[in-house]
């Protein structure tokens, strides 16, 4: 599978989607039943560039059979398809930085670009419609209250998992790193079983921790200098009466 993904935006309500780049036709396909049963529109025309993935026979067959008008851009002229890269560079940029600032490995690229596009569907508003892409593309309001700082550390419920005794831990710790696409549901790393899995019954601890290990670390280094000056004092003042003693 390529690693690559691919990016489906609408238009009107600035609605993204990702998917992987050698499930292009399928995703396409997928979409334009979906707008059609649940909206009841149907896509008149698209626009790609010259990708192997989007000018192919089936490509081709499938608009034709839809009276769909695919449009390509330019050779070498990504300027003309605009809007999507521009898209491409705001996603590409704050992934970075949710990898940066949750100083996660870069290997986690993907679920970073995915809460990315997630988030913005959910909470970016766009300035002229005043809206956001999910309440023009569902027509009603989301619901952000389930929204949760990437990279945090968690603890997601052993739900049966594993056999377990009395008294050990019912939580493993895991790593917050995104949403489900297809349910309800949280993307947790396990830091115990060291896979990817999905629940509900996560407990959240969002804290910046390395602020707090930062006050932490600077009121014990102040805490330590204090007695370092308190034991010289002593030790110079047992110096002195050491000294008294002998000359006397």
């Amino acid at each position: 599978m390529d690693l690559s993904l691919l990016m489906i935006f609408q238009d009107l309500p600035g609605h993204c989607s990702l998917h992987p780049k050698d499930h292009a036709f399928t995703a396409f396909k997928h979409l334009a039943r979906v707008l059609e049963n649940e909206n009841n529109c149907h896509i008149t025309s698209i626009k790609s560039d010259h990708g192997g993935e989007f000018e192919n026979k089936r490509f081709e067959c499938f608009c034709n059979k839809n009276d769909i008008k695919h449009n390509f851009s330019a050779p070498r002229t990504p300027q003309q398809n605009g809007v999507v890269e521009r898209k491409n560079r705001s996603l590409e940029e704050l992934a970075r930085t949710l990898l940066n600032d949750s100083k996660l490995p870069k290997y986690f690229w993907a679920d970073a670009v995915n809460t990315t596009c997630y988030v913005l569907n959910h909470a970016l508003v766009r300035p002229i419609l005043k809206k956001t892409p999910y309440e023009l593309y569902k027509g009603r309001k989301p619901n952000i209250s389930h929204l949760r700082v990437f990279g945090s550390k968690c603890f997601v419920l052993n739900n049966g998992k594993d056999n377990i005794g009395k008294f050990d831990a019912k939580e493993d710790e895991g790593i917050f790193i995104g949403y489900c696409s297809h349910n309800h549901a949280y993307r947790i790393y396990n830091k115990q079983t060291m896979i990817v899995e999905e629940s509900v019954h996560v407990v959240f601890h969002e804290s910046n921790l390395d602020l707090q290990d930062g006050f932490k670390n600077r009121a014990e280094e102040e805490e330590n200098s204090e007695l370092l000056q308190n034991n010289s004092k002593l030790i110079q003042k047992f110096s002195k009466l050491n000294i008294f003693y002998r000359v006397r």
